[in-house]
């Protein structure tokens, strides 16, 4: 439509909006025409978990940031598997973001091992195993700013106690608890995850996996941000949700034969948001008020 603008007569156009790209699998990034920067979401697999009173998964590292980038040119992406889980459980992959001036990698989540074990130091540490009188392993590892995860819970008791929670990406694993019986038989909860908006809409991710119940007490529920629930005498362990990095659930102490096993992480996502470099490419003629209203409000350089 022509406006009649202070002597300048054009159609109207409006900025262009970013454009999204999910990978829940790897692949390549192909940027559009006119990007300069991306900001990016990486997430790590979930660390998997072992049977017979294992700790729960930690969730995968979580990273996001901003990256200058290049119109029209293609760019790596890797997106790590989760952890397997059963009698022994297992690290995640590491998931990255391949571009011109920097490499993104976000760590895996650290698989529990199971029975009287410490936990394993990963994007997100593991939880310590029943019955072992250790700590969780150590999140943020190797180490970045902001912090890619958290630590997994402690088994602070031998005798009937059950493991901790595996580390989320915003918090760490609880500790074994004792909430109705006198001993510490009950698993450690997952550490939550963190929000994101980079789709437009606020979804957690990368949240620990509990871990397994010790003698009959109660599991140990999966973080905020799908990571899976521990076992406990009627139910069997929960993998951590695909495509958020969540930690699997712990295998409990003892149990039914079904029920005993540990669960997978969960993969990994990587999501990039492009935009123009935060300036609008003016593909016709624009009238006064357009100029005026983006120039005042930082649209246009």
């Amino acid at each position: 439509m022509a406006n009649l603008n202070g002597g300048i007569i054009g159609a109207d156009n409006t900025p262009t909006a970013n454009k999204i790209t999910t990978f829940n699998s790897s692949g390549t990034l192909t940027t559009s025409s006119a990007s300069t920067e991306a900001e990016y979401l990486v997430i790590a697999g979930g660390g998997g978990t072992g049977n017979t009173g294992a700790g729960g998964g930690g969730a995968g590292g979580y990273r996001t940031g901003t990256l200058s980038v290049r119109a029209s040119t293609g760019y790596s992406i890797t997106v790590g598997a989760g952890g397997a889980g059963g009698d022994t459980g297992s690290n995640g992959n590491n998931s990255v973001f391949t571009a011109d001036l920097a490499t993104i990698t976000s760590t895996y989540g650290a698989g529990a091992t199971g029975f009287q074990s410490a936990g394993v130091d990963g994007g997100s540490g593991s939880g310590a195993g029943a019955r072992s009188n250790d700590v969780g392993g150590d999140g943020n590892t190797p180490a970045t700013t902001p912090a890619q995860g958290y630590g997994g819970g402690d088994a602070e008791h031998t005798g009937i106690a059950a493991g901790g929670g595996g580390g989320g990406a915003g918090a760490v694993g609880g500790d074994d608890r004792d909430t109705t019986s006198g001993n510490f038989k009950d698993g450690g909860h997952g550490g939550a995850g963190l929000a994101s908006s980079i789709t437009g809409t606020s979804v957690t991710r990368a949240g620990g996996g509990g871990a397994g119940q010790d003698n009959g007490g109660e599991k140990g529920d999966g973080g905020a941000g799908g990571g899976g629930d521990g076992t406990d005498s009627s139910n069997a362990s929960t993998a951590g949700t695909a495509n958020t990095g969540g930690g699997g659930g712990g295998g409990g102490n003892p149990g039914p034969s079904d029920n005993a096993q540990g669960a997978a992480g969960g993969s990994g996502v990587v999501i990039i948001s492009e935009n123009s470099g935060g300036v609008t490419v003016a593909n016709g003629v624009w009238d006064m008020q357009a100029v005026y209203t983006y120039v005042k409000s930082g649209v246009w350089a």
